[in-house]
């Protein structure tokens, strides 16, 4: 039901379908489980200024749209104000509000997939970025084959900023962002850097464009401040697509002075620090939305947002960073978290509001990240075709008006030693490694994986086990796996064929 709350937007407080797989079965959720790597009568102008749209369409602009799209890092499901969180959000609640919630939309359950899979619209086992996260001293990157949604858009005469965290490659230039699509870029390559000196086990790690930039100052501070001198100085005749990836709330847990005041209540060092890296973040956003109108663009962009997996519910998955004590993340009613194919990996805070197209409301169709690659080139107005075929849907009319999700079935993960995919609302975990373990859960009544159902319901364990196998076959091999070999023993091996992991008996 839309929400006539009149809630600010700013708040002052810290069609086409194009090319799929398997022509729409594939659903959307994600993981890569490894130990190797961690209302009134206001004018609608005024009101599509706060993001509250006067009536939703189906339909996307006659002309390209802005496109806003928000990434953090490791926020917990309910560490959001609109989920009932103590953490103050009010910006990002007031997109919440007076747009689409979007309540099952998944992710890969780490970093460098969820980015991955994002920017390719297909699954991360398609180009071996299946397992784990590309680490520090991590030689390999996103495939430059892949025909990535900065490419995408640039092509059709967008405007591509960067401003964040990458995580898709750094230790070749022909993975960076700016080789990638990207016409600017400010930010991390990296996928954890301390926050105040932009350095990775003592490396600076903090770039403009293609160069290492000396700069101090807490990072999603200036990452606000740089979105913000984007939209003042972009001409608004032509669509603008800004990547806004923040660092934040991800280890370390850092924050200004000012910020952690607002906090004092908070008892624990570290939820307290996480809450106010969270409060940048909120800033942040209600900063740039209020920009966007002061330009006049606001009722031309649509802004997205999501998490980048979970939130942090095990010490092996918080990163490179020193963690101790009760970890700060919350992922409400849903099962442990990041690092995990359960839904509080995978299952994250998400929304999407554009003014006058996206209706507000509580959206409980099933969408994937990978989706958003076929959505936003449908908003677009841009025809598929050099991309690869998608694993992601076109989940227009699911975000804008909470039509059934177009997906019957979603991948979380498939990797060397666990699968796990979703036909409707059975979930199938299948974790090779010995001693193995199958699980089946119904989420339409366990949202909380509580209870499996894997003795009762042989005949469908039997049929997404199969349909793993088939993922398998298909996978390309890790590329995390092949530079651990690569160290360790001199070279990886020729060939493998990963898909006999999962012959073993049941």
């Amino acid at each position: 039901m839309p929400n006539t709350t009149g809630t600010n937007g700013i708040v002052s407080e810290a069609g086409d379908e194009g090319m799929t797989r398997r022509q729409a079965l594939l659903s959307g959720a994600a993981l890569a489980i490894s130990r190797l790597a961690v209302g009134g009568a206001a004018p609608a102008s005024a009101l599509a200024a706060l993001g509250i749209g006067t009536e939703a369409s189906a339909q996307p602009a006659a002309k390209p749209p802005h496109i806003v799209y928000v990434m953090v890092d490791d926020l917990g499901w309910k560490d959001v104000g609109y989920h009932g969180s103590d953490i103050r959000t009010p910006n990002i609640d007031a997109l919440a509000a007076n747009g689409a919630r979007l309540e099952q939309f998944y992710a890969q359950p780490m970093c460098t997939p969820t980015r991955a899979a994002l920017m390719t619209g297909r699954y991360p086992l398609r180009y071996g970025l299946q397992v784990g996260v590309i680490p520090s001293g991590g030689s390999y990157g996103l495939a430059t084959d892949e025909y990535i949604l900065p490419q995408m858009l640039k092509d059709a005469g967008y405007r591509t900023a960067m401003v964040g965290k990458w995580h898709l490659g750094h230790a070749s230039k022909e993975y960076w962002p700016m080789q990638r699509g990207f016409e600017s870029f400010y930010g991390a390559l990296v996928g954890e850097i301390d926050h105040f000196k932009h350095a990775s086990h003592g490396v600076r790690d903090w770039y403009r464009d293609n160069e290492p930039l000396e700069e101090e100052g807490f990072d999603n501070l200036l990452f606000n401040q740089e979105a913000i001198k984007i939209v003042q100085g972009h001409d608004a005749n032509k669509p603008l697509f800004l990547y806004l990836a923040y660092t934040a709330p991800h280890t370390p847990l850092q924050a200004p002075q000012e910020y952690l005041d607002k906090y004092s209540s908070i008892a624990d060092p570290q939820r307290r620090a996480y809450a106010a890296m969270m409060s940048v973040v909120d800033d942040g956003v209600g900063a740039l939305v209020e920009t966007l109108a002061k330009r006049g663009m606001r009722e031309d962009t649509i802004i997205i947002f999501q998490s980048d997996n979970g939130g942090v519910r095990s010490a092996m998955f918080a990163g490179e960073s020193k963690v101790t004590g009760e970890l700060p993340a919350q992922n409400g009613p849903y099962r442990d978290g990041k690092g995990t194919l359960y839904e509080g990996g995978t299952r994250v805070a998400a929304v999407a509001n554009w003014p006058g197209k996206i209706a507000a409301e509580k959206v409980d169709g099933v969408i994937h990240v990978t989706d958003m690659y076929p959505t936003l080139a449908s908003v677009a107005g841009i025809k598929l075709g050099r991309n690869k075929p998608l694993d992601g849907v076109n989940a227009w009319k699911t975000i804008s008006e909470g039509k059934p999700s177009p997906r019957h079935e979603m991948v979380y993960n498939v990797d060397l030693m666990s699968g796990a995919i979703r036909e409707g609302d059975m979930k199938l975990i299948w974790t090779a490694a010995l001693p193995g373990k199958v699980e089946l859960y119904d989420l339409a009544k366990d949202k909380g994986e509580t209870t499996n159902l894997a003795e009762r319901y042989p005949r469908i364990v039997r049929k997404l086990q199969e349909r793993i196998r088939e993922l398998a076959k298909e996978m390309a091999p890790p590329l995390l796996l092949g530079e651990a070999i690569k160290l360790t023993f001199g070279a990886p091996p020729k060939s493998a064929d990963p898909a006999k992991l999962f012959d073993a008996d049941d």
